[in-house]
This record gives C-alpha cells, structure tokens and sequence, in this order.
C-alpha cells in the first residue's frame, strides 16, 4: 500500500497538537506550593466565573492541612464530588488506620490521600496549570493542597447527555436501534459491546488550541494495517487549529482530495456499521461533542451499503441493492437524459410517445433543459426548505410545495408535464442512497451533465461519464484506490459489491486495506442435519 503525500496536507506544519507557541504564558506554569496564591491565579485566568466552584476544607487531627477541590458545575457529577471525593477527605474515624495521625506527621500528605482517603477509581497527578485547566474543564475534580507543588486529578464527569438513541440519518427495518451520542465516552463503550476483543485499541488525543477537543483512534491490533494506522495519527497531528466542534471539521483536515464532490471519508452514526468496518481492517475517528463517528479509509461502493444489507438474506439483500444502484443511475442521469433525448435524439422515441411530447411542449416557452433546470433547482429549495423547518411542518410544506408549483406551473404552460414526471423520479431515487453526502454529490453532478446533454446531446453525456469515471479511479482514501475492488479488479474482493454472497462465501476481508489478517472465517455451507 503506498501513501502518497497531497498537495492538500503541505500547508499543515509538523506541529504537535497543542502548539506551545500560542498556549498564554500561564498555562506553563508548575503549581506553587503556596495554596491560596494558586487558587488566586485560577481565580483570575478564568474570570472569576461562576461555574467554577472552588471548595477549602481542613484536614488532619488539629486541622492544620489546608485542600482545596475545584470543579465545573455542569460538567462534573455532583454526586461522585460530594459521595466519593469531599466525604472521603473528612477522613471517617471508623478508617482501620490512623489517618489523622499519619496526615499529621508526614509531609507526604499527597501519598496519604491516594492511598487511604480517596475511594473514587481513577486518579492522577498533576504539576503544571496547563493540565489542570484541562482537566478541570473536562469535568474531573481537582484537588490541591497547600505546601505541595503537585495536585490531584480525580474523574468526576457526568454532565448530561441526550443518551442512546435510534439513529435519525440511518434508518433500518431490521437491525439494531441504537446510534452514537454527543459522548465521547459512551461511543466508545457502545462499540466495546460489539467488539469484545483485547486487540481492540483506542488512542486518545487533544486537538484544537481553545477547544481542546477530545478525538479518539480506535483500531483492531493485528488487522489494521500498521501502516495506516501511522498515516492516520501523522494526518491527525499535522493539525493546528484553535477549535474542533464537529467530526466534519476532522474530515476536511485529512482528506485526501479537497476539490472533489465525493466524500473520501465515510461517516456513521451506527455502532454496528463502525464495528463492521473495523472488522475489515478500518480505522474508526470518535471526536467527542458529536454522534457521527469517522472512519477510513472509504471506498465508493461502501457509500451504496447500507447496514440492512447483511441482516437480510443474500437474494433479497442483492436485489434490493440492484434496485440501489438503478437509482443512483436515474437520479444522476435522469434529467440529461431527457434533455438529450427530446432536444437532439428525438427518432429514439417511439412515434405515439414523441407525439404526444410534442403536444405537451406547443404551449412552453422554454427548451427542455431551461424546463429542468428551474424545475431541479424548485424542488432542491423545496427540500432543503423542508430540512430546516421544524419537522412536524417541513414535510407537509414541501410536498404541498411541490405539488402545488408543479400543477401550476403545467397549468400555466410553463412546465410539461413529462417533465414534471422525470425530475419527481430524479428525487425519489436520490433518497435511495444510505449516505447523505453521496446523496449530495450526485445531486451536485445532475446540473453539468443536464448542460452537457443540452450542449451535445448523448455525446456530451458520454464524455461526462468518461470524465466522471476518469475523476473517481484517480482518486484515493489514504492510499487505497477509492474505486477497489473494481478499478483496481480484485476478483475475490467483488462478493461484497454489485451483490452480496452469503456470509459463509465473504471468508477474505478486502485485499488493499488488509495485508496481514486476511482471513475472516472458516466457513462451510449449512447443511441439514442427518435423522
């Protein structure tokens, strides 16, 4: 597999994540060891704001050990702060051993706390103020004492969360009803529950000066191309921005092609459609803050697949997947199509048909491809006015819409009503597309070919197409041809593609993006038991 280096990625230094150079001079700072002078300097780098709640409690048997817990209100469970960290240190006396005492005597008090005091699981130290902001404005709890230069960080997040839902942009018949939330961490824990595999790894990393966005890499050790699991970490760090707010803000940052109309990353908001993915041999991006979970590299046919393809059977997957692709054809070539057939090919229609169009265009103004255009760029206002209107009204608004501009505008002699006919076909096939952003493309590709087709009929489809192929085979999805298995052709690749086999026939993962575990089962055709 080679990664070639794009043009795209040249104006990205190799920077680690957070670049020092524009990180305020504070930020660097190790913690004092005087308590309150620390607790001032927090006080004023965020503003005094109200959310940060900085508590001072005494600990030790005369209370002469001064601590302070500083958390975000909001973005802290307050019930992990006050049941397994603030009632911890007030040292319970029924503790088998004398804690009070040791506090007392020692100077080691941060020790102490670990390992006697502190209940909550996960902790760690901290020195500098940088990882305290970090960690203190993620959701964990802080605690500094006075007279030491290190500090505590104990996990207490737990801010709310809209929770595992039904996917809203993949919808199935039959599979699973789950999809991804704004949560970081519960993604990741609903592929853990589909992948129960030790060699399942995440690597977690900050990305954005301000946001310090969490985004995590999560991978199968020993199928995963290690090769391309450095290309992706090196994509991911060359990035030096000042904030990440969705996963299509990674997206753009280590595609390979920017000026194209296909999408070189696939999305989803499955879990099961990322666990599937990773089983091939994918790397799967998580960014916290948002439910669509990246993954690569992605291939053109990946984007015809839907997840119900393999919860049905293999007949019934296949010919619901011809009936995919069918679609996908009308709906990028159905206008041109008509444009070419009624402007420069009219003997290929039968006479009673051409009669009867002829009729119907007496009354219009307009040539056929003016008609499609203004029809085509109707209805794409309509639905995107559909999309952003509340939705229990901007369904009804855009069929009504659509109804009512098309009768009126046959009425008026505008429109033919053939025309109607094939641009209301071009939309209902464009919704057959699984993936939105395919769905765009073809729906971004429909108006050249329209002016091709306008321009020299069937020829200017022809060489549209050509152009079109040419574009999509010189693409790549780091590294990996975006065509394969079909452009390259690998034979063994294709029982996944234009149909689907049965599950016990699919024993290979694909070739080019899995190199060392090839081998995805050993399967043998279901036999019927012998009586």
């Amino acid at each position: 597999m080679r990664f070639r280096k794009r043009s795209t990625h040249k104006k990205f230094n190799k920077l680690p994540v957070q670049n020092a150079e524009n990180q305020p001079a504070h930020s660097r700072e190790p913690i004092s060891a005087n308590l309150g002078q620390n607790l001032q300097q927090i006080r004023q780098t965020v503003g005094n704001s109200t959310d940060i709640i900085i508590r001072e409690v005494r600990i030790g048997k005369d209370g002469d050990q001064i601590i302070a817990m500083l958390y975000t209100d909001g973005l802290a469970d307050k019930n992990i702060v006050s049941d397994f960290i603030m009632e911890s240190m007030m040292l319970d006396s029924s503790l088998p051993v004398d804690v009070n005492d040791k506090i007392q005597l020692s100077s080691n008090v941060l020790q102490i706390l670990k390992d006697y005091a502190l209940t909550i699981g996960d902790i760690h130290d901290i020195t500098d103020f940088e990882n305290l902001y970090n960690a203190l404005l993620s959701g964990d709890a802080v605690i500094l004492i006075d007279g030491q230069t290190q500090g505590i960080v104990a996990s207490a997040r737990g801010w709310k969360d809209r929770g595992v839902t039904e996917p809203a942009s993949e919808n199935v018949v039959r599979g699973p009803r789950e999809g991804f939330s704004e949560t970081l961490r519960t993604n990741t824990a609903l592929v853990r529950r589909k992948i129960k595999d030790p060699n399942l790894w995440l690597e977690t990393k900050q990305i954005g000066r301000v946001t310090k966005t969490d985004v995590a890499v999560m991978y199968i050790k020993g199928i995963a191309n290690d090769k391309l699991v450095t290309e992706v970490h090196e994509r991911l760090n060359r990035i030096d921005v000042d904030g990440i707010l969705e996963s299509g803000y990674i997206e753009e940052l280590i595609q390979d092609e920017t000026f194209t109309p296909f999408p070189t990353v696939y999305n989803s908001e499955r879990p099961d459609v990322i666990a599937a993915g990773l089983l091939e041999g994918k790397i799967a991006i998580l960014v916290d803050g948002t439910p669509y979970v990246l993954i690569v590299p992605a291939l053109f046919v990946s984007f015809l697949q839907a997840a119900e393809d393999y919860y049905q059977r293999a007949d019934i997957s296949t010919f619901i997947r011809f009936l995919r692709y069918i679609g996908v054809f009308i709906s990028l070539l159905g206008p041109s199509l008509y444009v070419a057939i009624t402007t420069f090919h009219q003997e290929m229609l039968p006479t009673p048909l051409l009669i009867g169009l002829a009729a119907q265009r007496e009354s219009v103004p307009f040539p056929a491809f003016i008609e499609a255009l203004m029809m085509e760029l109707t209805f794409e206002i309509l639905r995107e006015a559909g999309v952003r209107m509340p939705k229990y009204i901007g369904a009804a608004v855009s069929i009504v819409g659509t109804l009512v501009i098309g009768q009126a505008a046959v009425q008026a002699g505008i429109i033919s009503a053939a025309m109607v006919i094939v641009v209301a076909i071009t939309a209902i096939s464009s919704f057959v597309l699984p993936a939105y952003n395919m769905s765009i493309a073809f729906r971004m590709l429909r108006f050249p070919l329209m002016g091709l087709a306008a321009s020299f009929g069937l020829f200017g489809i022809i060489v549209g197409c050509i152009a079109l192929i040419l574009h999509m085979c010189s693409l790549r999805s780091f590294g990996v041809p975006y065509m394969t298995p079909l452009a390259p052709l690998i034979p063994s690749d294709t029982k996944d593609t234009l149909f689907r086999l049965p599950h016990w026939m699919m024993i290979s993962r694909p070739r080019l993006i899995n190199q060392k575990n090839v081998k995805r089962r050993n399967s043998t055709p279901p036999r019927k038991s012998r009586e």
